[in-house]
């Protein structure tokens, strides 16, 4: 189990890991040159992701080790335990399969974002919520970046 833990651990770093290098010009400066500091906005979804990144691993690696035949079948079909987790399970279920997934991909062309679907993939090994927070993170750099002015050929004399 922990070998299935670690595998997941690495594929929800590396899936974040291509979301920030994918996005990269959003970080590295924009069109000005500068990237800006974090906004508080920005900083609170952070935060909000990080936390429940470190939450729902703490619960995850709890699962892991309490189940020996722990995978995603079993983990659910446990979401379905009574009928307020199954209210819960199926809510759950449908955001992060249909949902993210669509409006992810659909509002982040909208704004420019590059490779947006990645964010579903990275719910699929970390959570929904840390998804949600970094897709919501990098919509807001995008819409910074998108105000940003842009150089125009006329700022440099020609020679």
């Amino acid at each position: 189990m922990t070998s299935q833990l670690l595998i997941f651990g690495i594929l929800g770093i590396a899936s974040t890991v291509v979301a920030f290098r994918v996005n990269w010009h959003l970080f590295s400066g924009g069109r000005t040159g500068r990237a800006g500091p974090v906004s508080l906005l920005e900083g609170v979804y952070y935060a909000v992701g990080v936390c429940s990144v470190v939450i729902g691993w703490y619960f995850n690696v709890r699962y892991t080790h309490l189940y020996p035949n722990a995978s995603y079948i079993n983990y659910t079909k446990m979401l379905f335990n009574n009928w307020a987790a199954d209210s819960a399970a199926q809510d759950y279920i449908i955001v992060n399969v249909v949902l993210l997934p669509l409006w992810t991909i659909v509002e982040g062309r909208r704004r420019g974002l590059r490779w947006a679907w990645i964010f579903f993939v990275i719910s699929l090994f970390t959570s929904l919520a840390f998804a949600v927070a970094l897709f919501l993170a990098f919509m807001e750099r995008q819409f910074r970046y998108s105000r940003e002015p842009v150089a125009s050929s006329t700022a440099y004399p020609q020679l």
